[in-house]
């Protein structure tokens, strides 16, 4: 069934802010896919704040090219079925959920990406970006990293402190 004019603009505002928010928009060529396995990445997307839509790839390539940042966008892979994740609030999280997903769907694969910077990214860079532990993951193992001179010096002098106080204990009964 054909959108009529009004409901393309409306989606065609829709991605424009979609796009304008995405931190990384991922594209997933989605053929052979069942309805049912992709409820199933909608859902699982939506725990990790990633929104998935299916959308014309020519009201996407309308959005993109209305839009001053993404205007320079290489749109020749925007062919077939293709559904595009976004995410507004982690860098990799709309990979890793397509990533995930595509382990026990074999018939999504990567088609490329949008950063927030208007470059596109190929199939591989989105999946190597995939790979990346997420964001707060990734200020946890910084946090740790910088605390852990502080925990050596503690640890060593709650050491040295131990065998003070257990050298007068001896001392005192002795």
């Amino acid at each position: 069934m054909a959108l009529s004019r009004i409901k393309k603009n409306e989606v065609l505002d829709e991605v424009s802010g979609l796009l304008d928010a995405s931190k990384l928009t991922v594209l997933a060529a989605y053929a052979g896919t069942s309805v049912k396995e992709l409820q199933e990445l909608r859902k699982s997307a939506r725990e990790n704040s990633t929104h998935v839509r299916v959308i014309k790839n020519r009201l996407v390539i309308k959005a993109l090219q209305n839009n001053e940042r993404f205007k320079a966008v290489d749109t020749s892979a925007l062919k077939g079925q293709i559904l595009y994740a976004f995410n507004s609030e982690d860098e990799v999280a709309s990979a890793q959920v397509l990533a995930k997903f595509a382990k026990t769907a074999p018939t999504l694969q990567f088609v490329g990406g949008i950063s927030s910077e208007g470059a596109f990214i190929s199939a591989d860079d989105v999946k190597a970006l995939a790979l990346l532990p997420g964001k707060n993951q990734l200020i946890a193992e910084v946090l740790a990293t910088l605390s852990s001179p502080l925990d050596g010096v503690m640890n060593g002098l709650s050491g040295n402190l131990h065998a003070l106080l257990d050298g007068v204990e001896a001392k005192a009964k002795a």
